[in-house]
């Protein structure tokens, strides 16, 4: 990981790291239900990658790996459905809010762009990896 990478993720946990809770706790409620593994499974690694968001970012599976699997087919749109009824609106609007806050500052104008793309990441989390950027 790069130095300014190293140094945004340390400003990023100290100003707005609180949305990996927020992934987290949704990662635990969907645990609970069992039934909910597959999402919690995908809600885990976007919480890591919510704790520490520069130096990575979010990409399809299907383009990283050039073959189409259950999680981007068919079955990942509606798994993607399904978790943005039970969920991802609200940590999008928790991610958006967070954002607008964040822009108040010129400082805070890169952490406020980051949770805009975790907010979208937040409305359509399945069939996505996590790589190095």
């Amino acid at each position: 990981m790069q130095p300014v990478s190293i140094l945004l993720n340390i400003l990023w946990i100290l100003l707005g790291a609180w949305m990996a809770f927020g992934w987290l706790v949704a990662a635990v409620i969907m645990a609970i239900t069992i039934i909910g593994i597959p999402w919690a499974r995908a809600a885990f690694n976007i919480a890591v990658y919510t704790l520490l968001p520069f130096g990575s970012r979010a990409v399809r599976r299907d383009e990283l790996t050039g073959q189409s699997d259950i999680g981007t087919g068919p079955l990942g749109v509606i798994g993607n459905i399904i978790w943005f009824v039970l969920a991802g609106w609200w940590l999008a609007i928790g991610h958006v809010l967070t954002a607008i806050v964040m822009a108040i500052t010129i400082i805070g104008i890169p952490f406020a762009w980051a949770h805009l793309k975790l907010a979208g990441i937040a409305l359509w989390p399945i069939g996505r990896v996590i790589v190095p950027a």
